[in-house]
């Protein structure tokens, strides 16, 4: 668990949108690599690591790119609106610290605000709408026009990352941004760990793909080892109204918006969970598409399923609990190791 904790905080500390994610992939490489790995990257930029075993080849998929932005104009005010990437809602970011990466390699720093956000001067503050029209992003910067936050190096392209605020509570519980789904791949780093040390033995071949365009549909849509029978996306389990699942929990989803996962793969999952005693819960996602739900509409003949670490809030400050990521490592561990 310290392991995967350490490998959450670092991740979360490398900005990675989807677009943007060449630093991110490059330490993940590196973890891979120091574990006794040899994982390479796709044309696309994609992570594949072969974590060993032999027969009936399983993908185990993770996604590191996350939600963020990207600048769609320089304003007359020298302010600067945004465009989202992926489904990062205006509602949740509004006076959070970002970062704005510019071509030429620079970094400035500025916040999310409404336009004219002073209560103490706009009275109808509290009644306007919250998109991405109606805020911009206030440089830390001394600009007043156009002119002079182009003359720092910014133009419309340049990426904007949100502060991912990540705090792991005393009591257990993961708070931050970006939990989607960058905690999925620290739970797979500590996975490979297990591997590495021996502790787990494979009944199977075991590949880990780390995609970078999933929060915008297309994370799975290529590459994939070619001799693969079966696909298991690792991302967020769902919290809310309606559904069974907690924080402290591992989720196993039957069904998501785009229809069922195989029934024999979920029927194994959930024996598993039960034969290991873990606290989990199978849900129905309604607003969800996962990347093996990618892989299938990419044309891939593959068994699919979908787990995850129980999480609060998605898309927004996130909460997951490390009840929910043992609960997540230790189902993996169940459905992969030998009897």
């Amino acid at each position: 668990m310290e392991y995967i904790l350490e490998q959450l905080k670092k991740l979360m500390s490398i900005d990675s949108p989807s677009g943007f994610t060449g630093e991110v992939t490059r330490y993940t490489m590196e973890q891979f690599q120091k574990l006794g790995f040899q994982p390479y990257l796709t044309n696309k930029g994609c992570v594949v690591c072969d974590l060993g075993g032999e027969g009936n080849p399983l993908i185990l998929s993770a996604h590191i790119d996350t939600l963020g932005g990207m600048v769609a104009e320089i304003k007359k005010n020298g302010r600067l609106r945004i465009t989202n990437i992926g489904g990062l809602n205006a509602n949740n970011c509004e006076t959070e610290n970002c970062r704005i990466y510019t071509r030429s390699g620079q970094v400035f720093e500025g916040t999310l605000q409404m336009n004219d956000p002073s209560i103490h001067v706009n009275k109808k503050f509290s009644e306007q709408s919250r998109t991405f029209e109606d805020m911009e992003i206030v440089l830390d910067e001394d600009v007043k026009s156009k002119q002079d936050t182009e003359a720092l190096g910014i133009r419309t392209g340049d990426f904007v990352c949100f502060e991912p605020r990540t705090v792991i509570t005393k009591s257990g519980y993961i708070k931050s941004r970006f939990l989607d789904d960058k905690l999925s791949v620290a739970i797979l780093l500590g996975l490979a760990k297990r591997i590495s040390e021996k502790k787990i033995s494979l009944k199977r071949k075991v590949y880990v793909f780390i995609t970078v365009y999933e929060e915008v549909g297309h994370g799975a849509c290529g590459a994939l080892p070619v001799d693969a029978k079966e696909i298991i996306s690792v991302d967020m389990g769902c919290v809310g109204e309606g559904l069974a699942c907690t924080e402290r929990m591992v989720s196993i989803c039957v069904k998501d918006s785009q229809g069922p996962y195989d029934y024999d793969v979920t029927t194994e999952l959930i024996r598993c969970a039960e034969s290991a005693k873990l606290d989990f819960a199978v849900d129905v996602y309604p607003h969800y598409g996962s990347d093996a739900d990618a892989a299938l509409a990419a044309g891939y003949d593959l068994k699919h399923g979908l787990i995850g670490a129980g999480v609060y809030a998605s898309h927004g400050y996130e909460r997951s609990h490390i009840d929910g990521v043992n609960n997540t490592l230790k189902l993996l561990q169940q459905y992969i190791r030998k009897d």
